[in-house]
């Protein structure tokens, strides 16, 4: 297939696709040069860019990525390995949920306290007053 179908197939830019092949991601068995110097990808060109997609889904780099698709290819990581892989990316994802949950809380505390602010100015504690626990002030 050429590189238009493969992208309209995958929800990928041809762009991002030859990048993808640039960086290794794609190699001779996704994709060949037809005479014209087209390229000529394989459905399995296609499986392969559905698994990036889903590695990239759950936050894997462009390094992760390389270095699991080559295990991947090779069969080299145990299943234990594996395993090993996917709880330090759980933990990795839970920790950044913490920080996004902070931030919510952060910002939820602004909206609130400058609610507080508009519905009843002269009840509100001064910003600067505040104490740093992260209360909103009642009115």
């Amino acid at each position: 297939m050429k590189i238009q179908e493969l992208a309209e197939k995958s929800g990928l830019t041809v762009y991002t696709i030859r990048f993808y092949e640039k960086e290794g991601l794609l190699d001779s068995r996704h994709v060949q040069r037809e005479e014209n110097n087209y390229r000529n990808y394989s459905d399995e060109a296609l499986e392969r860019l559905k698994l990036v997609k889903k590695f990239q889904g759950v936050g894997c780099s462009l390094a992760e990525l390389k270095e699991i698709l080559w295990d991947h290819d090779t069969n080299t990581r145990t299943n234990q390995q594996v395993i090993e892989w996917v709880r330090q990316k759980m933990s990795e994802i839970e920790r950044k949920k913490n920080e996004l949950d902070q931030m919510l809380l952060t910002l939820n505390w602004m909206s609130e306290y400058r609610m507080a602010l508009m519905n009843n100015p002269e009840k509100v504690t001064p910003f600067s007053k505040l104490r740093p626990s992260g209360n909103v002030p009642a009115v």
